[in-house]
């Protein structure tokens, strides 16, 4: 029955192609299914017409049966010469269409947690399907492989009907064991999917080598280190380890077709040694024995070759795997993010107070809470810092606030709405979030700037506020040696293009944010936005994100200390709860945890600076 399924299902996806040249390919392999048996029969005509009396008749008589016999091996010739081009469009455009899908059902979950799942992470590595990574079938090939076996099995019933006309009884003998093998292959060849589908966990881990091994930034460190060697070994006997059953299926299957083999011959044997007596004796003619021999031989034939039961149970796998993962999506993702029936939309410019009360966030599959009764009041009109040591949760609060994660326990508010409650899109509209390990798109300076502006909100001059973010940024000294300016390539690997340093990326992730700003958002959020500048930029970016906090607020997470004095307010979060909030002044006369952290950063700048 799951057979029967995988075909159902892979045949609804040639809706994808059209049935224009869905039907164009149908008939194509159809023509080239059919070639076999009707050769046979075009044969036995000619073979037929050559045991006949001679005479000067002889040659007008066989001119009938050798013009169809020349014709069918045309076609076939033609067939086979059309079909290969027809199903790679076939292939491409079902797997075009598939990823398409793939992507945007990512792309539509509210949330971060099930993309961030490890088990996720396997089925998308599964149902990703790339044949760059070894065996996989994709859901092209499987349709394409579908269509073939189909027609083959069309030809296989005209096959029949052929051995039926010259001797019924050798129906069953030969097309028995042909079914047999069918069977024996595909349930071998569904072993080494299998295969395929539990090698992928481990699959992951090589992937890891793999890319590092062609990656520039990792090449820095392959080649210093001398890690080439250690790095191809490290990579191979994972590959061992992982795949080592899944060689195993296919030593397997290849030892297998020697049985395939001798199933092929107990049906063609009898039937070929039976009818060949036959025709000794009289008892039927060499015409039927022609027949029976051609058309036996194509029954195996256009029953489907192992490459097709092989992409048909790759597919049906990759399938089902899909079915698996929209499930763990559901109940991961869209239950906890989802908004609730009539979610609400934000007036165009609320007031602007965000409260995360009695917040406590435990990521799922963990057990330790990394926020527990956090009390938090984010404005939109200040420049709020939020300092804490490694691991005290910043970035969490970053996530809970951008709505990419549910608080466990208590809940986050806009203007007394819960968030919950909010549009996610709505929401995410009104922020400009600069994350720690923020993107490096390989677009153009001003690609990689645009993106930050919210898709629903602003309007304008996209070349002024451009303009104006970058020199709030300070990104114009960037743009002024870049060698086309804002459409440079920022990639190495594309023409023309070039690479920044650490600081340049952050100046232009800065940009991004500003720019999201003039544009509609009304909160920014920078994580670490400054660790890469030196102190003096450092210092007059901060100055000048701080004289626009009555425009937009800001919410910023450093550990340098000495920067974020000039906030309007500085909440210390520690134990995954905010335990100091204040000026820097009030802080360090209070003499608790802030002051202590703030006199070690003072202590080691001395220092440097004695000893430089």
């Amino acid at each position: 029955m799951r057979f029967v399924r995988d075909l159902f299902a892979q045949l609804v996806l040639l809706r994808d192609v059209g049935p224009g040249w869905s039907a164009v390919l149908v008939v194509v392999r159809l023509a080239d299914r059919l070639v076999a048996p009707v050769t046979a029969v075009a044969l036995s005509a000619l073979v037929g017409t050559l045991l006949g009396p001679s005479g000067p008749q002889l040659f007008t008589t066989a001119l009938m049966p050798l013009a169809l016999l020349a014709l069918v091996m045309l076609v076939g010739q033609m067939g086979e010469a059309a079909a290969e081009p027809l199903e790679y469009l076939v292939r491409s455009r079902v797997d075009g269409a598939y990823r398409g899908r793939l992507i945007r059902a990512a792309g539509a979950r509210r949330g971060v947690a099930a993309l961030e799942d490890r088990r996720n992470q396997v089925l998308l590595r599964q149902v990703r399907a790339d044949p760059e990574h070894g065996i996989e079938s994709t859901p092209g090939d499987g349709t394409v492989a579908t269509i073939r076996w189909l027609c083959g099995l069309a030809g296989t019933v005209t096959t029949c009907v052929v051995l039926a006309r010259f001797s019924w009884w050798l129906v069953p003998i030969v097309l028995v064991p042909a079914v047999i093998t069918v069977v024996v292959r595909y349930r071998l060849l569904d072993l080494v999917t299998g295969g395929w589908e539990r090698a992928t966990k481990g699959e992951l881990h090589t992937d890891v080598w793999r890319e590092a091994n062609v990656s520039p930034a990792e090449g820095k460190d392959i080649r210093v280190f001398g890690l080439r060697d250690w790095m191809v070994d490290r990579m191979q006997s994972q590959l061992r380890e992982v795949n080592g059953p899944l060689w195993r299926s296919v030593d397997r299957v290849i030892r297998m077709e020697w049985v395939m083999v001798l199933l092929m011959l107990v049906g063609l044997v009898p039937a070929y040694f039976l009818v060949t007596r036959a025709a000794l004796d009289g008892a039927t003619t060499v015409t039927v024995q022609t027949a029976v021999l051609a058309a036996g031989w194509s029954l195996y034939q256009t029953g489907g070759s192992s490459l097709d039961l092989f992409h048909m149970s790759g597919a049906g796998r990759v399938r089902r795997s899909l079915a698996r993962l929209r499930e763990r999506w559901e109940s991961m993702d869209e239950a906890a993010i989802e908004p609730a029936d009539g979610a609400r939309l934000l007036p165009e410019r609320p007031a602007g107070l965000v409260r995360f009360e009695n917040v406590g966030f435990t990521y799922p599959g963990t057990e330790h809470p990394v926020l527990d009764g956090l009390d938090l009041r984010v404005r939109t009109d200040e420049l709020l810092a939020i300092v804490g040591l490694n691991g005290a949760g910043k970035s969490t609060l970053i996530k809970l606030l951008c709505g990419l994660y549910r608080p466990t326990s208590g809940r986050i508010t806009v203007d007394g709405t819960d968030l919950a409650e909010l549009e996610p899109e709505d929401w995410r509209s009104r922020l400009s979030v600069i994350f720690q390990d923020f993107n490096r798109y390989p677009l153009t300076a001003r690609e990689n700037v645009v993106l930050g502006a919210p898709p629903r909100s602003g309007t304008g001059d996209d070349e002024a506020d451009l303009r104006a973010a970058a020199e709030e940024a300070g990104f114009v000294s960037v743009l002024s040696w870049l060698p086309d300016g804002w459409r440079t390539p920022l990639s190495r690997a594309r023409s023309g293009g070039v690479d920044l340093s650490g600081g340049q990326w952050q100046q232009l992730a800065l940009t991004r944010a500003l720019f999201a700003a003039r544009r509609g958002a009304n909160l920014i959020v920078a994580d670490e936005p400054t660790a890469h500048l030196d102190v003096r930029t450092e210092f007059e970016l901060f100055g000048k994100l701080a004289e626009r906090r009555s425009e937009t607020g800001i919410v910023l997470i450093s550990h340098r200390l000495s920067t974020v004095r000039r906030a309007d307010r500085i909440a210390l979060l520690d134990g995954g709860r905010i335990t100091e909030s204040g000026t820097h002044d009030e802080l360090v006369a209070r003499g608790g945890s802030y002051a202590e952290m703030f006199a070690v950063q003072a202590r080691r700048f001395r220092d440097d600076a004695k000893e430089a």
